[in-house]
């Protein structure tokens, strides 16, 4: 069966994931490249059945049809170039989401990197949410990360300032 497509663009399909997407998933988030910038503690994905984990729990939080973390596959290699989110938010408070504040993130392998797949993705992400009803999305972005912060900019969201409010940890938080 094939997978569910959430939204396409010029180059991309964003869509569930599959098992055969394990191998990729593990080759993205082994890097310590590419977790450095995720989550309160980041740390690289060490065994490949956790690839196999972390797709079933993607899949689950994908039932909903506006909230899900995504392949972004290339429609000219049907190569996974990574991963895009659209997420509620952490409550600040008690860590539930209940604020309807939602994220949109991305997470590529290296060798998509450079090419505007990461924005394309996201600005995605983002239209399918304003079409879904929410009337704006946040992203968070370690202050280091000048790739993502770039795609913050080139996505025309608004720097809200550095924020300690999500994830336990010290992000710059943009809206769009």
């Amino acid at each position: 069966m094939d997978p569910r497509v959430v939204y396409e663009t010029e180059r991309l399909v964003v869509r569930d994931w599959v098992d055969t997407d394990e191998d990729r998933v593990f080759d993205i988030y082994r890097r310590w490249e590419v977790s450095r910038w995720l989550g309160a503690e980041p740390r690289v994905m060490t065994a490949r059945d956790a690839a196999a984990r972390t797709i079933a729990r993607w899949n689950d939080r994908n039932q909903d049809s506006l909230y899900g973390v995504w392949a972004v596959e290339e429609r000219s290699t049907a190569t996974v170039a990574g991963t895009v989110l659209l997420v509620p938010l952490p409550d600040p408070s008690d860590g539930t989401g209940s604020k309807g504040e939602v994220e949109v993130g991305w997470h590529l392998h290296p060798d998509a990197w450079g090419r505007g797949l990461a924005t394309e993705a996201a600005r995605g992400a983002i239209a399918h949410g304003f079409h879904g009803g929410l009337d704006e999305i946040y992203a968070v972005v370690r202050p280091g990360n000048t790739a993502s912060l770039a795609v913050c900019q080139r996505l025309g969201m608004r720097p809200l300032g550095p924020t300690s409010r999500w994830y336990g940890a010290d992000l710059e938080a943009f809206l769009i």
